[in-house]
């Protein structure tokens, strides 16, 4: 099996691990020093800082988790060229405080060392994101803000 062919299936089986909320087991598909970033709006997302390790890695996992009762994830794009893999995907998080779906769509990027996943990039819709997070349109408020 060529790298790129095996580092395409260990993101899936990434994806799959987390998916079914075994962190643990997510967690072993990634270095010690795994660095995570991901471009989303902290200030409403205050868990989504940039991560290093697998200790801090698995803080925003659980974090996650205790906001989210079911993670399902469509991946009709995934690029693999030597040790970095690219995902186009569409996201579904199940809000355990209401059953509502919060649907997104992300582009993440994979860098492989050893066989392992070292770095973890995220965009995200962030505006989109945002806007179903807090269940409220977030275009009046911006409009409404004076610009510089």
């Amino acid at each position: 099996m060529i790298v790129e062919s095996l580092n395409r299936q260990r993101v899936l089986h990434l994806l799959d691990t987390f998916a079914r909320g075994d962190i643990e087991a997510a967690l072993a598909c990634c270095t010690d020093d795994v660095d995570f970033l991901t471009h989303a709006p902290i200030d409403v997302l205050p868990h989504m800082v940039p991560r290093h390790g697998k200790a801090e890695l698995r803080e925003l996992w659980q974090t996650i988790w205790s906001r989210y009762s079911e993670v399902r994830y469509k991946a009709p794009h995934i690029v693999a060229e030597g040790d970095a893999v690219a995902t186009y995907m569409h996201t579904y998080f199940t809000k355990r405080s209401n059953d509502r779906i919060v649907q997104f769509d992300m582009a993440v990027f994979y860098t492989f060392r050893g066989g392992l996943v070292a770095e973890i990039r995220e965009i995200i819709d962030s505006y989109d994101l945002v806007q179903q997070v807090l269940e409220r349109e977030i275009g009046p408020l911006i409009t409404s803000a004076r610009a510089d």
